[in-house]
């Protein structure tokens, strides 16, 4: 029997724009602050827990759906060691963009932020849940579960285009330069005083300036980047030793640390999803 606390993630070769993460049991389940390329909804199916999603906290409870900006540092943690459980969409940024366009919510087919963080609605949590036990069911056809996104993913966008968009200050562009270059050199080693060099900032005041735009310092942000490059890696199958060398890391343990500390699962557990016969997602019992 698989252990509750187990982390499940749902892959599919052929909905490489999607991946879907299920946990029953989240008391030990902490995440470090970070971020995401890609537009993450999760919905809280059990319990209780606190999510920190740039400068706002709010106390989140099952029936809530949690939505994330792609870049936006956050993160969702246990209250007190009382039990919770959720799930968690991720969706490629483009792709979205694109369904986004097609169903006239944007002008054209580039990313805009979402400034909705939480939102408690009974109909599309249900329509959520619904959606990821589609997702998780192996005798479900692939077609049934393309229409089963979609179709609450759009759902979802034409209540959300009814809200302003969200807007963020722009960053200077001597941090944007930095930003990007750790992004495209992540995998190198990089020094504070490399990255003083290219923005003409000292140390001090990029560290600073840094956090208070991107929500990580520098040196998190270079992390953070590298637990992507391993996740893409693990993604195609590569070897656990061999993602954490190609992702940066001196060795496989800092890897695993790091790994876990990020994505709150370790390497193995990501690298090999587990499709197994999954129990109705209830939606009738919400915590209220």
């Amino acid at each position: 029997m698989a252990d509750s606390r187990s982390p499940i993630f749902w892959r599919d070769t052929r909905m490489p724009h999607v991946e879907l993460r299920k946990i029953s049991d989240a008391r030990q389940v902490c995440y470090a602050p970070h971020s995401h390329p890609h537009w993450s909804l999760g919905a809280v199916t059990a319990g209780r827990s606190t999510f920190c999603y740039r400068e706002a906290i709010y106390q989140i409870r099952a029936g809530d759906l949690v939505l994330m900006n792609p870049h936006w540092v956050h993160a969702c943690n246990p209250i007190e060691n009382q039990p919770w459980a959720y799930l968690m969409l991720y969706v490629d940024t483009a792709w979205l963009s694109d369904l986004r366009y097609q169903l006239g919510l944007l002008d054209d087919s580039y990313w805009q932020d979402i400034a909705t963080a939480v939102i408690t609605q009974p109909d599309l949590y249900a329509g959520y849940c619904d959606m990821a036990a589609c997702l998780l069911d192996e005798q479900r056809a692939i077609g049934d579960k393309q229409t089963a996104l979609i179709a609450y993913l759009s759902s979802m966008m034409q209540t959300l285009a009814q809200e302003s968009p969200a807007t963020l200050p722009q960053a200077p562009g001597a941090l944007e330069h930095v930003a990007a270059y750790l992004r495209a050199n992540c995998a190198a080693d990089i020094s504070l005083e490399c990255l003083c060099q290219q923005s003409g900032y000292s140390a001090g005041h990029l560290i600073r300036a840094f956090k208070q735009h991107f929500g990580l310092t520098p040196h998190a942000y270079l992390i953070n980047q590298r637990v992507q490059l391993g996740q893409k890696a693990l993604k195609q199958g590569q070897p656990i030793v061999e993602a954490a060398l190609n992702a940066g890391f001196n060795d496989q343990p800092h890897f695993q640390r790091t790994f876990k500390r990020l994505v709150a699962a370790t390497p193995n557990q990501y690298r090999y999803p587990l499709l197994k016969q999954q129990q109705p997602i209830k939606t009738a019992e919400i915590v209220r």
